[in-house]
């Protein structure tokens, strides 16, 4: 009986020391006008500029929480906060249930939100596995020839030979280490330059980006490498941060949450693109995995910090996942499920679908991945200069990565919406997806060639003036030009009669047209000595 009750008290003990993972979400920031009168207080100018050529709006989420309330959280009795995000107000914490649910009186915090989805449900603790083992096997010699396949099957070398090599982008990579990055050969160029902008641990909370594996080394080569007559990148001359966010010696949702606050970091600094050759669904305790449910681009804290990030305006790539063989996950993890993201699946060097990669649509429907770059037999520079190849949508997303960075330098005013569009729409099967391959593999030749299309056509609209929709039903509207704000816009028939003028404004710039009827018409408008006629057509 004695031992029967001491066993018992054991087990209490152990339910009441269990630890607990969770995002506390605050109630409010503090000097919020204040710092956005003066957004230089909380963001770069590189980062200013860059919202304000993509018209992003700097709000509320711009400005960092309250770190007293982060203090007064840190030292709640058996509370410790391992990363923060700026764009969710919220911290994670890990501690017990009762500690953690005490945080709730503190009056600043408005919820608590536990990464285990049922308290209630405990299953045994999975064995720490390496994410990466698939990805490090068998590798051989590697030469320029199949390093090229992967770049010329995207028509990258097209934008290479216009000179839109990432010059002027700024890139950030998120993984487990980069080792050697200091030292290593085919990243001299990169740092003779001063392109190499620093980088941050934020599983150790330190500088540096060393961290606890290798696999950041061989996906940052993809974009960024340079081995004359070897080995070239798809963005050789973009500017890079290298950030350490994953830890190679556990598996838990604060990989997502340090993840978010690395993207936070990046915004701040002006990054146009991010990398990411991540994913989450299954963690060391299986209470806080992902189910597909969960997989809908909404409910998981990578996918919400990948969506502040895309309505910051910068471009997120990621990779689509490593689950795709019939015993494995099968569907694409967080947050290759965000919308804002563009999750890359992996192909063969041939472009048919690799047999480990990930697959869609998400819960919701959405296609994913949203197109395919050679993931299988992709070349890579490992850690010591050595050409050499692996396998993985891990290697598949920094070649397309490095594509946007080269692709977007070609028209870097053009929003982030617009260029991950036009991507999808130049790929290979844009009107038939797939569930393997999402769009298809991308052809930036033909991006490019859209891409100054609508440069011309966004001229003319920034030039002249535009009547829209025409043919029209009830009511025309008018474009006006920069620099121009009235005009007097006047319908004609196709007798030269006077049928309708109005006074119009660039904020008063509809007119009805109901009541006429349906035929061939002629309208002009005219401001000072500009003068531009049209043929409206009256349904």
């Amino acid at each position: 009986m004695k031992k029967i009750l001491l066993l018992l008290i054991l087990f209490i003990a152990q339910i009441s020391i269990a630890q607990e993972d969770a995002l506390v979400f605050f109630a409010d920031k503090e000097n919020v006008a204040d710092a956005l009168a003066n957004p230089l207080t909380i963001l770069t100018q590189d980062a200013i500029d860059r919202k304000q050529m993509h018209g992003t709006p700097i709000d509320e989420r711009d400005v960092p929480l309250n770190e007293n309330y982060k203090s007064q959280v840190n030292n709640s009795t058996g509370i410790t906060v391992f990363a923060k995000s700026k764009w969710m107000n919220a911290v994670y914490v890990r501690g017990s249930l009762s500690n953690i649910n005490n945080l709730l009186n503190l009056e600043f915090v408005t919820e608590v939100e536990f990464a285990d989805k049922d308290l209630n449900f405990t299953k045994p603790l999975g064995r720490t596995s390496d994410k990466f083992e698939m990805e490090t096997q068998s590798r051989v010699e590697y030469n320029y020839g199949d390093a090229a396949n992967q770049t010329e099957m995207l028509a990258v070398d097209f934008l290479h030979e216009n000179d839109f090599t990432g010059e002027g982008m700024v890139v950030a990579f998120m993984d487990n280490g980069y080792p050697n990055v200091m030292s290593n050969p085919a990243y001299a160029t990169l740092r003779n330059e001063g392109r190499l902008l620093g980088g941050y641990d934020f599983v150790e909370r330190e500088q540096g980006f060393e961290g606890t594996g290798s696999h950041g080394s061989v996906t940052f080569s993809d974009a960024a490498a340079f081995l004359d007559g070897q080995f070239v990148g798809t963005a050789p001359d973009a500017s890079y941060y290298l950030y350490v966010t994953e830890d190679g010696n556990d598996e838990t949702p604060l990989e997502e949450a340090l993840w978010v606050e690395a993207l936070e970091r990046a915004d701040s600094l002006g990054v146009d693109v991010v990398n990411t050759s991540l994913g989450y669904q299954d963690f060391n305790d299986p209470r806080y995995d992902h189910s597909y449910e969960d997989l809908d681009g909404q409910t998981t804290i990578g996918a919400r910090g990948a969506n502040h990030a895309f309505d910051k305006g910068m471009i997120l790539v990621t990779s689509a996942g490593n689950d795709g063989r019939p015993s494995d996950f099968g569907f694409v993890g967080t947050p290759g499920d965000s919308p804002g993201m563009l999750t890359i699946g992996a192909v063969d060097s041939n472009g048919n679908p690799a047999d480990f990669s990930s697959f869609g649509p998400t819960v919701d429907g959405r296609v994913k991945p949203d197109v395919v770059a050679q993931g299988e037999f992709a070349a890579i520079v490992d850690q010591f200069g050595g050409v050499t190849f692996s396998n993985g949508t891990s290697f598949s997303s920094p070649i397309i990565a490095g594509s946007v960075a080269s692709f977007w330098q070609a028209r870097p005013q053009t929003p982030n919406s617009t260029v991950m569009q036009i991507i999808r729409e130049s790929a290979s099967m844009f009107d038939n997806p797939t569930d393997k391959m999402g769009y298809g593999i991308p052809n930036f030749e033909d991006a490019y060639n859209a891409l100054i299309e609508l440069s011309i056509e966004d001229e003319m609209l920034e030039n002249n003036f535009a009547i829209y929709p025409n043919p029209v039903t009830t009511q025309v509207n008018i474009s006006f030009p920069k620099d121009y704000s009235e005009a007097i816009f006047t319908i004609y028939n196709v007798l030269g009669e006077q049928v309708k003028q109005s006074r119009i404004s660039s904020q008063n710039n509809q007119v009805d047209v109901s009541y006429m009827s349906s035929g061939v018409y002629i309208a002009t408008i005219q401001s000072g000595n500009k003068k531009t006629s049209f043929k409206l057509i009256k349904k």
